[in-house]
């Protein structure tokens, strides 16, 4: 009789089990993979992720960010997988390195939107490009903002400047191009000469030798240094701080990171992913699409606060910006591109000597 209850009791209990409802696992609607990075890195990532935060919260539309376990093109794709499995409709991915992902990726997962920030989908040897009606790819005109960066610097009365880039790859070279192209142009208003160094450090981390080399460039009287290296910036803001001198920070407004930055060559990732998202739930994706985003649509700009800066002002700024979206006497049309020519010591200037180290 015992055993009975027992069985009873057992049965009755697998029962309730089976008409319980079961447990729907959690979903994220938008995902963004971060590029090995953070979401916090005061850099491309995070700019990204608080577009995409912002128009989820707005719309309140379930999100998360992924971070791959290592800067290989299998390990985006597996993140990739994962946001999907997670149900993601839309996946944002910030950097060039996505680009053999995103080439894969399109074919893998032909029901998810993918919104590929400065890169183009390239089978890894950059031998086959191809872009399906699900990826959006976003460049944006960093040769414009590094253009205006140098300008307002030489304005404000800088006369001994440098450049150093992360890497050498095609968004930093042309953000470098375009500093050293505003750096001549504003001193041949002025009617002075400058000396420009340029050099691409070989990474965008932090590191204890590139804070050296900016220290020892301080210390030889270079005055400011844009730094479009990602979190190497903050070796040079570390070393600016300790020798006295200033830096221009990048991607998004890094003033907040040190006191000596100046001012940032801005990209509007925030607003590129936030309006891509509402293309998306408009039922205007720009699947299949490729644009550069320049001054003539705010893609790029400089940080609308100027009070580092000794003499430089929102007139001044103002005034440039207006030309280069006019195209005032071919100003913007002028500026050279990373594919236009080799080097930075290749650049027609007239009134700045660069120094290209390495």
């Amino acid at each position: 009789m015992k055993k009975l209850l027992i069985l009873l009791v057992v049965l009755l209990a697998l029962g309730l089990a089976a008409c319980a409802p079961a447990e729907q696992d959690e979903t994220f609607e938008l995902a963004l993979i971060t590029d090995i990075g953070t979401i916090d890195d005061k850099s491309f990532n995070q700019g990204a992720w608080e577009g995409l935060k912002q128009y989820a919260e707005e719309k309140n539309i379930s999100y998360k960010y992924y971070q791959p376990t290592d800067k290989s093109t299998d390990a985006y794709v597996a993140a990739i997988d994962l946001a999907v499995e997670n149900g993601a409709k839309v996946i944002v991915t910030p950097g060039f390195l996505f680009e053999p992902a995103i080439f894969k990726a399109q074919d893998m997962h032909p029901d998810v939107k993918f919104v590929l920030l400065d890169g183009f989908p390239q089978d890894g040897t950059y031998t086959e490009f191809r872009i399906e009606d699900n990826v959006y790819s976003v460049f944006y005109a960093e040769e414009q903002v590094g253009f205006l960066a140098g300008y307002a610097a030489v304005k404000d009365g800088f006369t001994n400047l440098g450049f150093m880039g992360g890497m050498a790859v095609p968004a930093v070279v042309r953000f470098g191009y375009g500093f050293v192209q505003g750096v001549n142009f504003a001193a041949a208003e002025m009617g002075v000469n400058v000396t420009l160094k340029y050099k691409y450090l070989g990474g965008f981390g932090p590191s204890a030798d590139y804070q050296t080399e900016a220290a020892t460039w301080f210390q030889g009287g270079v005055q400011v240094i844009f730094a479009a290296a990602g979190g190497a910036g903050n070796s040079v803001m570390a070393a600016a701080e300790a020798n006295n001198g200033k830096v221009i920070g990048v991607d998004i407004d890094q003033k907040g990171e040190s006191t000596t930055v100046i001012t940032s060559a801005l990209k509007g990732l925030g607003i590129s992913v936030y309006d891509a998202l509402a293309d998306y739930y408009a039922g205007n994706f720009k699947g299949g699409e490729s644009v550069s985003l320049g001054v003539e649509v705010d893609g790029v700009s400089l940080p609308n606060d100027f009070s580092r800066f000794t003499t430089f002002n929102k007139a001044a700024y103002d005034a440039i910006f207006a030309k280069l979206v006019a195209n005032t006497d071919n100003i913007r049309t002028n500026i050279k591109k990373d594919t236009d020519v080799t080097s930075a010591s290749e650049l027609p200037v007239t009134n700045v000597t660069v120094e290209v180290i390495g």
